[in-house]
């Protein structure tokens, strides 16, 4: 009888084995999914998805066969080409920080694409080629276009997000393309990309036509390595696709600022996905001043969360849609933001850091870059990286550069130039500038003009040529002490620059991308030409021709045909000469 129960209880073994090596298997990768609602001081809202994919495997090794919520396309790229981590941003618009404040998530306008890859990887540059064309193809982007002539190879900007063992930045690739259009054919595959796709869950929302009808848009891909738990003797790898839309109420045609999630999206959410373990809503009720909080949400939040964000403290209405309770009253969800008075827009809070580029100069032939960066902390002093990568077409002066800090030369401590060659690469341009509090730095440098040979003029030369975005990287000192707060219960951006130390936090900044003209040819003049030209051959030519050709005969008068003789014999009856 013991023998048969041993042998049943071997047999139940053997039965359960698989079954729990799978629910262990379906146990390493989890989606968390999250929607920010942040009522900007101008009136406007900006709404920011999340939704991360964390994945308890390997992908290196190259031993991953079953894939359930990471998306296959981009693991298998990972694990082929030997990628440590991928950032890719499509964005449509400008973040305007002066007046929006800072943004959870910035990318500069057109595409930007930054990878670092792993040291096992001998020919960088190929993998780098490679990788542009597989996410053109993935994405539908012309990121196929990326090249030489627009790559840099960054050495204090972009450092690793995730988990790195060295820094050695020959394995870091950046590049832009600011006249990039970004699209319907660029959102698809992105939503395809997610594990509900765009049919249950907060991706409900994702309604292109309200999406594109916005002042800006910023779609990314975030791929890293993060230790697996706090020992960090594992690694695991983390997607996090994340979109950036602002609305504005002007162009909503309401001229209200009260907002709902069907006034937005012109959707509501009515079930969670499924596949998600986490998958809230926050709605930042923070006050904007030292008074009452202006904002009412309704219906009832589930719970109110409150964290320091970006060194500002910050109060978030926290909706749940696990949470049962959330659609037993009702079998949607329509969050409203209300004001419960009207906004004071004079008083706008100004952000930390911010900056601004423009082009100077007159003519066609010389102008200058300049770049203002703003501090306006009122005590503290801190330094920023800033990354200029100008086009080859554009040939600067590094002896003219200057920096002017209230009216003083401010001398970089840290300064990496890489000349460009023509028609092979671009100017890169690293400086660690001290910015003192409460000030304004002024950083100028002169640059001239190239002619560039006729075909390498786009179809629209007039429109002019796009300088990609100034990057400004800086650890910006914190006004409100930050406290070690709940990463889980927090929004998700906030774990993506983590703060080493409470007293400041990171900061990524880009500036507008600047449009040049360059001296562009009449390309008008060809096409006067070949018809002046036409003219001329057909009407000379075609005389000349004839008259060499044409053989001439002397005819010798004849007597006269039938009608000649008929009119004479007429003319005879009535008595009139002959003809």
């Amino acid at each position: 009888g013991g023998g048969m129960a041993a042998l049943l209880l071997l047999l139940l073994l053997v039965a359960a084995g698989p079954g729990r090596a799978d629910a262990e298997r379906e146990r390493r990768d989890a989606l968390r999914e999250e929607l920010l609602l942040s009522p900007l001081p101008t009136g406007d809202v900006a709404a920011t998805f999340q939704f991360r994919t964390r994945w308890d495997a390997d992908l290196q090794r190259g031993s991953v066969s079953h894939y359930r919520l990471f998306p296959k396309a981009l693991g298998r790229l990972v694990a082929a080409l030997g990628v440590r981590e991928l950032h890719l941003a499509l964005t449509q618009g400008f973040w305007r920080t002066r007046y929006w404040g800072q943004p959870p998530l910035q990318a500069p306008a057109g595409a930007e694409l930054w990878v670092w890859f792993q040291p096992t990887v001998t020919d960088v540059d190929k993998a780098w080629k490679e990788l542009s064309n597989i996410l053109s193809g993935i994405f539908c982007a012309s990121l196929n276009f990326i090249d030489s002539t627009n790559t840099v190879i960054p050495t204090a900007s972009f450092k690793p997000l995730g988990l790195a063992n060295g820094t050695d930045h020959h394995l870091l690739r950046y590049a832009v393309l600011p006249r990039e259009v970004v699209c319907t054919e660029n959102l698809t595959p992105w939503k395809k990309l997610l594990p509900c796709g765009s049919k249950a869950g907060l991706a409900v929302l994702l309604k292109a036509e309200r999406l594109f009808h916005s002042s800006y848009h910023s779609q990314a891909v975030h791929i890293r390595p993060i230790c697996r738990d706090a020992s960090c003797l594992a690694v695991s790898w983390e997607l996090r696709q994340t979109l950036t839309v602002v609305f504005d109420f002007f162009a909503s045609g309401q001229g209200k600022k009260d907002w709902s999630l069907f006034k937005m999206f012109s959707r509501t959410l009515t079930d969670t996905c499924p596949l998600a373990s986490q998958s809230k809503v926050y709605v930042d009720i923070s006050p904007k001043n030292k008074e009452k909080e202006l904002l009412e949400v309704s219906p009832a939040p589930t719970s109110v969360h409150e964290t320091i964000v970006q060194g500002d403290k910050k109060t978030y209405a926290v909706y749940d849609l696990l949470s049962p309770s959330l659609f037993n009253t009702s079998r949607s969800l329509n969050v409203q933001l209300k004001w419960k008075r009207p906004q004071d827009s004079s008083e706008m809070p100004i952000p930390t850091l911010h900056a601004q580029r423009y082009v100077g100069g007159y003519g066609l032939q010389t102008g200058e870059i300049c770049t203002l960066i703003y501090n306006t902390h009122p005590y503290r002093a801190f330094p920023v990286i800033l990354l200029e990568t100008v086009p080859w077409y554009l040939r600067l002066y590094v002896h003219t550069l200057t920096i002017i800090t209230k009216g003083k030369e401010n001398k970089p401590s840290y300064i990496h130039y890489q000349p460009a060659q023509d028609r092979r690469r671009p100017h890169l341009l690293e400086m660690l500038i001290q910015l003192p509090a409460n000030s304004v730095t002024k950083i100028t440098i002169q640059f001239e003009r190239a002619l560039l040979k006729w075909t390498e003029y786009p179809p629209d030369p007039n429109h002019g040529f796009y300088v990609g975005s100034s990057v400004l990287s800086a650890l910006v000192p914190s006004v409100t002490a930050m406290k070690n707060m709940d990463v889980e219960q927090s929004p998700l951006f906030t774990s993506l620059f983590p703060s080493s130390d409470g007293s400041s936090y990171f900061v990524r900044l880009y500036t507008e991308p600047l449009l040049v003209n360059l001296p562009t040819p009449d390309f008008s003049m060809p096409y006067n030409v070949i018809c002046l030209t036409c003219t001329v051959v057909a009407v000379c030519y075609g005389s000349f021709y004839n008259l060499l050709t044409r053989t001439f005969h002397v005819e010798e008068p004849s007597r006269g045909g039938l009608a000649k003789r008929l009119a004479n014999v007429i003319r005879k009856f009535r008595g009139v000469p002959p003809l």
